[in-house]
Order: structure tokens, then C-alpha cells, then sequence
């Protein structure tokens, strides 16, 4: 299990380092999961679906932290108590942002699954004879 936390706090340190460096505007943690995602693909591409026991002990520390996730939003509720008054004067701009993007997002998603579809439907009528 130490082994996996390690695996992930080493690959959220080189993202973090890497984020910095170059000034990019993704977060550390962003870019190590990324990394984290690349490295687990490449070495199913060659050792196959055989899990290790590094892959076990990543397995345990993400149930882990998964187990304890409610605890890691004390700090946003903090925060958000924190700014009461400025969630008061302007929550009902905030409110008709969040329906909108929700809108928006949801529209954006079910045009991109239509379109996929299609493509999808076009390209098994070309393999057929």
C-alpha cells in the first residue's frame, strides 16, 4: 500500500514540477494523473491485462481515499461559509450560470454522441457488402 501512495504522490510531484516549470495553466495533479493513465496504458500494452502488486497496491490506495472522500470537502465547505455574503449578493448570477453550462454541456454532449452515432452507422454500412 505504501508502495501505490508513493506511486502517487511521485507522480503528482513530477506533475506539479512539470506544471511550474513551464508556466502551463494545468495543474500538477491534472498532469499526474495523466501520466498515471499513460503509464498504466503502456504497460498493458506490454505485460497484458496481468495486474502487478504495484497495480494491487494503487487498487487498495485509491479505495483508500475513495473510502475517506467525504472528509476532503471540509475545506470547500469552509470556504464556501467563509463567503457567505458574496454567495448572498451574487447567487442569483451564480444560479443562472450553473443551469446555463449545464444546459450547454448537455446539449454539447448529446450532439457529440448523435455525431459519433452517425459516423459509427456510416462506417459499418461500408464494411457490409
Amino acid at each position: 500500500m505504501i508502495q501505490g501512495f508513493a506511486l502517487l504522490l511521485g507522480l503528482q510531484l513530477a506533475g506539479e514540477a512539470i506544471s511550474r516549470f513551464f508556466g502551463l495553466p494545468v495543474p500538477g495533479p491534472v498532469l499526474g494523473m495523466a501520466f498515471l493513465v499513460a503509464g498504466l496504458a503502456v504497460k498493458a500494452s506490454f505485460a497484458g491485462p496481468d495486474p502487478t502488486a504495484t497495480e494491487a497496491s494503487l487498487g487498495r490506495v485509491a479505495d483508500g481515499l475513495i473510502g475517506s472522500l467525504s472528509i476532503l470537502f471540509v475545506p470547500a465547505g469552509v470556504g464556501v461559509v467563509q463567503y457567505l455574503d458574496l454567495l448572498a449578493a451574487q447567487g442569483a448570477a451564480i444560479a443562472t450560470t450553473l443551469v446555463v453550462t449545464t444546459v450547454l454541456t448537455m446539449i454539447a454532449t448529446v450532439a457529440t454522441f448523435r455525431a459519433i452515432k452517425r459516423l459509427q452507422g456510416r462506417a459499418e454500412e461500408e464494411e457490409t457488402p
